[in-house]
């Protein structure tokens, strides 16, 4: 019987935040993470849960619910589904999203609610209520939710206690990732899956058109703004969210002042820190192999430099690094330091992840110098803005990556933007001949059935050994993958060349490249902003064959470097920087180099 599974985002099909993915296998309704959207104060916050059922009560349509980690655009709609609109079934979570999940829901509650007085909300007592009807779960451990169904937990990385979920009805199975990092940390290893080959695997897509350079790179780069910041005599304000980034790079900051002898104060803002540490230390074995280590002899989340931050702190004169909550400056102390540093030049502000649409991050980032706030007052931003991506989700290379391992039959991207999804879902059917769907948040369901065509890669000199061993025999014995195909004559096999082959099929080889966007300041007209950066290029980069196209493009290798300029600001160029797979590095390299803007006393060539 052909597989027939539904899947309904309720949230973020084709955005981040309110993740809601309702899934119907083999009779079952599971409902994967239960978030909220930073973007909105309205009704849009939430999942809109009447399109499951418009008398109410969820319990009599779910069979349960699973959320994969603590960050509220998974989990901040929970004790709203649960007491408001109505489920009494099993919630499952792993044991540390259960321990830290309640204690930012009720510091959410209390933004919403107390402070901005907001009403048509969840009180404290919901949410302990709500916390009782979670079941916690451990990694690995196969969970009977009833006779048929079955859920299985993995490690996901990305933030303490995150988990992907595999769920299972019979024959048929379903890979839910959550958020996912496919590159150990300071502080938290990879995310892994073993070989399970489900129907369908859902996966995250927030940066799905991202290839990111070296972390190292990035993390000299951090250390040289903050520096250069605090040693001009500014504040660096730094928005992160309590667990995850944050201790990534308080561990980072500590270690340079150590080792630097910096005195200019690191403060880190609200009381989750405190906790944050406990939590670490009390889930020791979901951190990395080094935090263990190192625990034995001290705790490496109680810091040295770093101390509690007093809000009276921001009005003290002379330099200072501050780590705010939340990150995406939506509301909070971070917003409430932001406000009052804004107006100065000599401050910073970096933005170490993922800013939602609608936050004033997000409208930072952007590159707006005029906010309207609250209460219609105009906040002008003359601080310096940086985005730097220490954010825990894969990118395009990870995705492709938990692909190779758990090799789904179908892959459905959720939780990203639908042109960068659109920029994947061609990437992942080219090199791995899937069905690949994206859709928007509850525009329609997609069905799928099981794909016919067994598509499977193995190494020549495999190849070569089955055709000697079997040569007598009329057709050689399949793969595993391929029990259920017709089998092939020997006679019809031929072995020739990746060249041969494309050449044959009529096919040409398929290029992956890679695109980044630069900005860069310079009065020059386009034409000669270009003859700059490439006499520039050919003073950096001697031993590279650099040319000058005549349709306006400079060529470093295979990079190609094109410029155009804002209508509004002729000064302000656009470089857009183009290069192949294997140019990774070089193209990286080359981003940087041009983002730190082109020699003041640069001739043009002749």
């Amino acid at each position: 019987r052909m597989p027939e599974i539904k899947v309904t985002p309720l949230g973020a099909g084709q955005d981040v935040g309110r993740s809601c993915i309702l899934v119907s296998i083999g009779g079952k309704n599971v409902m994967l993470d239960c978030g909220m959207h930073m973007g909105y104060n309205d009704d849009r916050r939430f999942p809109d849960f009447s399109y499951i059922t418009q008398n109410g009560r969820l319990t009599e349509f779910l069979d349960c619910v699973i959320i994969s980690h603590f960050h509220l655009d998974h989990c901040g709609a929970l004790p709203y589904m649960s007491e408001m609109v109505g489920y009494d079934g099993p919630i499952y979570m792993t044991h540390p999203t259960k321990a830290i999940c309640p204690i930012l829901l009720e510091d959410f509650r209390k933004i919403t609610v107390d402070k901005k007085g907001e009403t048509n909300f969840f009180t404290s007592q919901m949410i302990k209520d709500c916390m009782k009807k979670v079941v916690a779960i451990n990694l690995h451990q196969t969970v009977q939710v009833d006779d048929e169904l079955e859920i299985k937990a993995y490690y996901a990385g990305h933030v303490l206690g995150a988990a992907m979920v595999q769920i299972k009805v019979g024959s048929e199975s379903v890979v839910y990732t959550g958020d996912y990092n496919m590159t150990p940390d300071r502080h938290l290893g990879a995310a892994w899956i073993d070989k399970c080959r489900p129907d369908i695997m859902i996966s995250e897509s927030t940066y799905a058109t991202t290839i990111r350079d070296s972390k190292r790179c990035r993390e000299r780069d951090f250390l040289k703004k903050v520096h250069e910041t605090v040693e001009r005599g500014g504040k660096v304000l730094i928005p992160v969210f309590a667990l995850g980034r944050a201790q990534e790079l308080c561990i980072l900051l500590e270690t340079f002042w150590e080792r630097m002898n910096l005195k200019a104060p690191i403060y880190f803002s609200t009381g989750l820190t405190e906790k944050a540490n406990h939590y670490y230390k009390l889930f020791i074995t979901w951190t990395n192999q080094k935090i263990r280590k190192t625990f034995v002899q001290r705790n490496m989340f109680e810091f040295k430099h770093i101390k509690a931050f007093d809000r009276s702190y921001a009005d003290n004169p002379g330099p200072m690094v501050v780590f705010a909550t939340p990150g995406m400056l939506h509301a909070g102390q971070s917003l409430q330091i932001f406000k009052k540093w804004a107006g100065n030049e000599k401050n910073m502000v970096i933005m170490p992840g993922y800013c939602v649409q609608g936050t004033v991050g997000h409208k930072v980032l952007s590159g707006q110098k005029k906010l309207e706030m609250e209460g219609r007052q105009v906040l002008e931003v003359k601080m310096q803005v940086e985005y730097m991506s220490f954010s825990a989700h894969a990118d395009a290379k990870g995705i492709m990556q938990l692909i190779r391992m758990a090799e789904p039959r179908s892959v459905l991207l959720v939780h990203g933007e639908a042109k960068k999804m659109e920029f994947l879902k061609e990437k992942i059917e080219q090199e791995f001949s899937k069905y690949l769907f994206q859709h928007k948040t509850k525009t329609r369901r997609c069905l799928i059935s099981e794909n016919t065509h067994k598509i499977f890669s193995t190494a020549l000199h495999l190849i070569c050994r089955v055709i000697i061993i079997f040569m007598p025999v009329a057709s050689p014995p399949l793969c595993r993958e391929c029990e259920q195909s017709s089998r092939l004559p020997l006679q019809s096999l031929r072995l020739v060349s990746p060249d041969q082959a494309l050449k044959e099929l009529g096919l040409s080889e398929h290029q992956l490249r890679f695109t980044c966007r630069v900005q860069l300041q310079d009065p020059h007209s386009d034409p000669d902003t270009l003859n700059r950066i490439y006499a520039h290029l050919k003073g950096v980069l001697k031993e590279y064959s650099i040319q000058l196209l005549p349709d306006g493009t400079v060529m470093v290798e295979s990079i190609l470097i094109k410029v155009s300029s804002t209508a509004d600001d002729p000064s302000t160029k656009i470089l857009l920087l183009s290069w192949s797979y294997q140019d990774e590095d070089l193209g990286s390299y080359l981003s940087t180099l041009l983002r730190k803007g082109l020699p003041q006393l640069l001739s043009q060539p002749n």
